[in-house]
């Protein structure tokens, strides 16, 4: 299962005001938040279940739009690798854990 959609976090998140004021970058919380919204709109019948490896490599600014991929993982039926790229240039990667079944 492959499949890619665009996000964005508003300049105005609330988790942005007290992040680098002046300067905000986007928590990888949030992002994560972000990634997990786009797999449970994607991901069809295929839950999320959890994240196995995460890694952060270049920081998102606020209100700055940036893609999310999906690719399966040919070894696992229950992982699926994800990226972030902004401008072609990938900022986070890894992989989560999924099971079958009605997303939560």
């Amino acid at each position: 299962m492959n499949f890619q959609t665009s996000c964005l976090i508003p300049p105005d998140h609330p988790s942005l005001a007290g992040h680098f004021p002046g300067a905000p970058i986007v928590p990888g919380v949030v992002i994560l938040d972000e990634i997990a919204a786009a797999w449970r709109q994607g991901g069809k019948n295929y839950q999320l279940t959890g994240i196995r490896s995460v890694k952060f490599i270049a920081p998102i600014n606020a209100g700055q739009s940036f893609a999310v991929a999906f690719t399966s993982v040919k070894t696992s039926q229950n992982q699926i690798d994800f990226c972030c790229r902004i401008e072609g240039r990938v900022v986070v990667e890894g992989r989560l854990e999924i099971g079958c079944g009605a997303a939560l």
